[in-house]
This record gives C-alpha cells, structure tokens and sequence, in this order.
C-alpha cells in the first residue's frame, strides 16, 4: 500500500484562490490589449476568456475588422 505522499501538498502544490484571481485578471488584461472591448470581457465567463486567448491572432483580427 502506499503512503499517501504523492498527493501531499509539499509534494504537489495546490490550486490557490489568490493565483487563481491573478491568472484570471492577467487574461482579462491580455485580452484588453488585443482590442476587445472591455463592456464585453466583463460579459465573458473565464472560460470564454481562456478560450479567446487560445488563438490571439484571430481575436485580435476578428475585432480589428470590427473597430476599423
């Protein structure tokens, strides 16, 4: 039998509520730049955040054409 320490937190850390907020708020910032207004990431749930930033370039194009 095995002891149990392969998911120790010393062994592998856990997910954090501090990171989390701060990964999410960095995305949130990142897609800001790209050119997608901001009423509309705040609509976003972070998933759909995660998912545009999948492919940067075809969001920063999508709303290039939008703006221009």
């Amino acid at each position: 039998m095995g002891s149990g320490r392969s998911h120790a937190e010393l062994t592998w850390s856990a997910k954090k509520p501090r990171e989390r907020r701060r990964r999410e708020k960095l995305q949130v910032k990142r897609l800001l730049a790209l050119g997608v207004p901001e009423a509309m990431v705040r609509k976003l749930t972070t998933k759909a955040v995660r998912e545009m930033l999948c492919c940067p370039e075809k969001v920063r194009r999508q709303w290039a054409a939008k703006n221009g």
